[in-house]
């Protein structure tokens, strides 16, 4: 199959859906690649990489689309483009088929196969296939660079000759993959971050990037906020009543808001009012995430930045991948690679539309000349929602006797096991030699005592395999101190190399597991 990619016609796009790198990954599957001249220049891509990548060059879309079997976009294909899809051709890209209804019926009455690219199931296996992820990480840690090119001081604090400089306090409002990255960009960049989210449970993913979460006392609403698909659900009035209150309360010391909280074909909700702003500082920054759906933030202005009468700036960009053209393209063609590797499973240039697969079928929109929109629920759900298991609390009388059971059980299993241990040593005695029943409980002894010194160490402080080597050491230890009493120079002098050697082996051991240990440990 011949898959193209034309020079993407939205004004300011400059991302492009094919990277020399994944044309190269394109043709191991048996496919041919083409692309319109100039299609990847914005992004740093010349015609010449494209050429040295095994790729042919045409000089106009028409003539990409008129041979290109399948072709990769970016941006949802204006009315120009709709008019040159055809029968049995494949259109990839962002398509947003519920505000393109009419598009997505015009494809189908080709009999053209539509896959939109932000209908990738959010499951597992089609995490490579993200693009709605792969765009959110690099608008995440845009919008603090963003943030950081408006803001009129430090983000780390600092002391110097000239006097102390606080650091920074930016909030993060939604803890979704923009606002992970957001975190993730902020801390590193030295400011005290704070997080709120109204899914409870990734408070531990924002505390392990080094921020503060936002916790709401409204526990009954907050543990219900996460949806399968992936995203934060629709809060309750009374829960968003109490989140706006909790923002008033923050918001005059905050120095940097960035809003990520959007929902898929939904509007942005309203999360930062007028008020909230007019209680910021003057010089503080707002980043709208959500700007191309309505905006988080009362006075945003899609596509632009604003100043308010006290001196806060608001940005309500929506093209933050494309300011990072080529990071976000490669990312972008990549998604579209593996999407290629999945419609393409015996990588003979052959592609099978599975409407079975979870995954193609979540994403196709039109195929047969039907609309396929909207897709039926994946089988595989996104988050798998772990009803709460209700532990009794046991009384002190029953924690009693639950102690005094296992303590019986312990005891029984360790008397039937010196007894049967005890027999066949008297069964060995009855039939061997002498002086093989010395070395024998010399044997049994040092087994024992070596299994005794491992078990009383710390859990921590030893790997299963550490554990062995440990055990087999004492055991040669003690058979060497039995040892070293022998009137034989040659044993004396074996059995000593043999305590000396294995000491440093278990010293030694747990010398390396306690430094490894420190490494994971804050200072």
């Amino acid at each position: 199959m011949r898959i193209g990619t034309p020079k993407e016609l939205f004004e300011g796009e400059n991302r492009v859906a094919m990277t020399p790198a994944s044309a190269l990954e394109l043709q191991k599957l048996g496919h041919e690649c083409v692309v319109e001249t100039k299609a990847g220049a914005a992004a740093g891509f010349s015609d010449k990489d494209y050429k040295d990548a095994g790729v042919e060059v045409v000089k106009t879309a028409a003539a990409l689309w008129k041979t290109a079997d399948i072709v990769a976009k970016v941006r949802v294909p204006d009315d120009g483009e709709m008019k040159r899809l055809r029968a049995d051709q494949t259109l990839i890209s962002f398509f947003s088929p519920v505000a393109d209804e009419a598009k997505m019926k015009s494809a189908a009455h080709k009999g053209a196969t539509v896959v939109a690219m932000e209908m990738i199931p959010r499951i597992s296996r089609a995490q490579k296939m993200d693009a709605l992820s792969s765009m959110a990480n690099i608008a995440g840690y845009r919008a603090v660079i963003e943030a950081g090119n408006n803001f009129p001081r430090f983000f780390t604090g600092q002391i110097t000759a000239a006097g102390k400089v606080p650091p920074a306090k930016v909030l993060v409002v939604g803890a979704g993959v923009a606002g992970l990255a957001a975190i993730g960009t902020s801390t590193s960049l030295g400011a005290i971050t704070y997080a709120f989210d109204v899914r409870p449970e990734v408070a531990e993913q924002v505390e392990s990037m080094g921020a503060e979460f936002v916790f709401l006392d409204f526990e009954e609403e907050q543990a219900d906020g996460a949806s399968s698909g992936g995203y934060a659900s629709v809060s309750s009035p009374e829960f968003a009543a109490a989140q706006l209150a909790k923002f008033r309360e923050i918001a005059p010391d905050m120095d940097i808001v960035i809003t990520t909280a959007l929902i898929p074909n939904r509007e942005a909700p309203e999360l930062w009012t007028e008020d909230m702003v007019k209680s910021m500082k003057p010089g503080s920054v707002i980043v709208d995430l959500a700007a191309e759906k309505g905006g988080n933030c009362k006075l945003t202005v899609k596509d632009e930045k604003i100043v308010t009468d006290n001196g806060v700036t608001i940005i309500g960009y929506t093209d933050f991948p494309s300011r990072m053209a080529a990071q976000s393209s490669t990312l972008y063609a990549t998604n579209i690679r593996h999407l290629m590797t999945d419609l393409t499973p015996e990588k003979d240039g052959v592609v099978d539309h599975n409407m079975e697969d979870d995954v193609i079928r979540g994403a196709t929109v039109t195929h047969d000349k039907e609309v396929t929109f909207p897709p039926p629920p994946p089988k595989v759900q996104a988050i798998a929602a772990q009803p709460k298991v209700e532990v009794k609390e046991l009384t002190p009388e029953e924690k009693r006797a639950e102690e005094v059971a296992a303590f019986k059980a312990q005891t029984k299993s360790q008397v039937t096991l010196i007894a049967i241990g005890a027999f066949l040593l008297l069964a060995v005695g009855l039939v061997a030699p002498a002086s093989f029943m010395q070395h024998f409980i010399v044997f049994v002894l040092a087994v024992f005592v070596g299994f005794q010194v491992i078990w009383g160490v710390a859990h921590s402080l030893h790997t299963p395999l550490m554990a062995v080597t440990n055990a087999i050491s004492s055991i040669i230890i003690l058979g060497a101190l039995m040892q070293i009493g022998s009137g034989s120079f040659l044993v004396v002098l074996l059995a000593a190399l043999s305590v000396f050697m294995t000491g440093i082996n278990i010293f030694g051991g747990f010398l390396v597991t306690r430094r490894m240990l420190a490494m994971f440990q804050k200072s």
